[in-house]
């Protein structure tokens, strides 16, 4: 169910799909009801209808049909350009923006199934010619005429949306977007009952390594079928590999052991591992299901790439590590690290690794501090970044912050900026200081 509600939100041919079947269905229906009704529609209605011929209503619908599809053709290319400069020029990973674009799959749906109804309308046209009586539904070719106005003005919003859309702000305000989505969803319950370990436990002797039944990235875990498979074996189940993480089948990706730390049955050993390893779900690309930290990777992925010698755009970098400082800040707010999951005796039955903030913080500030230590911009911002996220950091949780001020500290020093450039920087690095 998780994984076709994934298809039906992020796949483009769910919702277009959908409307050539209701065209199909609307082109059979309405001819019917044409021929139903026949003359017996008042004449202040009739004469908002399609009134020619069956010669008329042929190239109506003909025409409609026509160019509809060239229009639609003309869509999808403008829809290919779109994803090839989005993941040549920001990161491949924003590809999923667009195809989750609701705007996208409504403007397609409505071209295609527009195309579709005027095909199944027109075998139903007589015109008199053969030994068939003439027969022109009305009511059928004015929907056709409606679809094909309102086609034409959606092509015309589809066309502004598609351009402001190929803005990186944009973009980046999109997957900050689903990056909120995904924290309430995932962190959202941070209350008493959410338990959250400072570390992993270490495996006692006795565990039987958790191999991953499918290769791919680890899109998700069914805490619900661990927590039953782990109480009914009366075990402990510990995934090891963070959400996002690349798995290959046959190898580990965590363990289980007897809570009583005696040995298993054989049996029940194999039934535990054979639920634990369904209960892990992979897919075929890193999305962000249960990664709160799959933002940050394409923040930090455009920020990289913007830095590259191809583009050289500091500006679009620093917005990204501007998204970067604020997804951070808002997940120091909530609880982090690795998830405890207990049975309703309170007994531990599953360990999840989640990250905590050292592992975001690494994400977003490794990759731009090693390419971007010879742009003062980016320094300062990273520096900026660190003064922030220090203010909303939990006291409770270490953070790291301080060993990432001293590399930005290290790499500042090792830098030949200008004079005015390295006062600027060393007055922001003292402020973060401070601020821890």
């Amino acid at each position: 169910m998780r994984r076709i509600r994934g298809i039906l939100r992020s796949d483009l041919w769910p919702l277009p799909a959908l409307g050539i079947v209701l065209a199909v269905a609307a082109g059979v229906g309405l001819p019917e009801l044409d021929r139903s009704i026949g003359y017996s529609v008042p004449p202040h209605i009739t004469a908002l209808l399609f009134g020619g011929g069956g010669e008329a209503a042929r190239t109506v619908l003909e025409t409609i049909a026509g160019s509809l599809i060239t229009v639609t053709a003309l869509t999808f290319s403008l829809t290919v350009v779109a994803l090839q400069m989005a993941s040549s020029q920001y990161s491949p990973r924003l590809l999923r923006t667009f195809s989750v674009d609701r705007y996208v799959q409504v403007t397609l749906a409505l071209l295609l199934a527009t195309f579709t109804y005027a095909l199944t309308v027109l075998r139903t046209v007589r015109t008199g010619d053969d030994t068939d009586a003439v027969f022109v539904p009305q009511l059928s070719v004015s929907v056709a005429f409606v679809l094909a106005l309102a086609s034409v003005m959606c092509l015309v919003a589809f066309l502004s949306h598609l351009v402001r859309e190929l803005r990186a702000e944009v973009m980046l305000v999109a997957v900050h977007r689903d990056a909120r989505r995904t924290i309430e969803r995932v962190l959202g319950d941070d209350g008493p009952g959410d338990i959250r370990l400072a570390a992993l436990p270490p495996p006692p002797t006795s565990a039987v390594p958790l191999l991953a039944s499918r290769s791919g990235f680890l899109a998700a875990v069914d805490e619900e079928a661990l927590l039953r498979a782990a109480t009914d074996a009366d075990a402990v189940v510990l995934v090891d590999r963070l959400p996002g993480s690349s798995l290959v089948a046959g190898t580990p990706c965590g363990s289980v052991w007897p809570r009583e730390h005696t040995a298993f049955h054989r049996d029940v050993r194999e039934e535990l591992l054979r639920r634990a390893a369904e209960g892990i779900v992979t897919e075929h690309e890193r999305t962000d299901t249960q990664d709160v930290g799959f933002a940050l990777r394409q923040f930090t992925d455009v920020a990289v790439k913007a830095l590259s010698p191809g583009l050289n755009d500091p500006t679009t970098a620093v917005h990204a590590l501007s998204h970067c400082s604020a997804l951070l800040c808002e997940l120091a707010r909530h609880r982090l690290g690795p998830r405890a999951l207990y049975d309703a005796d309170g007994r531990l039955r599953v360990v999840l690794n989640r990250p905590d903030l050292s592992d975001l913080l690494d994400v977003a500030v490794s990759q731009p501090l090693r390419y971007g230590a010879a742009e003062p911009e980016v320094l300062a911002r990273l520096l900026t970044l660190l003064q922030e996220v220090s203010w909303t950091v939990r006291p409770a949780r270490p953070s790291g912050l301080t060993a990432y001020l001293r590399r930005l500290q290290v790499t500042v020093a090792r830098q030949s900026f200008s004079p005015e450039e390295r006062a600027r920087l060393d007055r922001l690095a003292q402020q973060a200081e401070r601020s821890l």
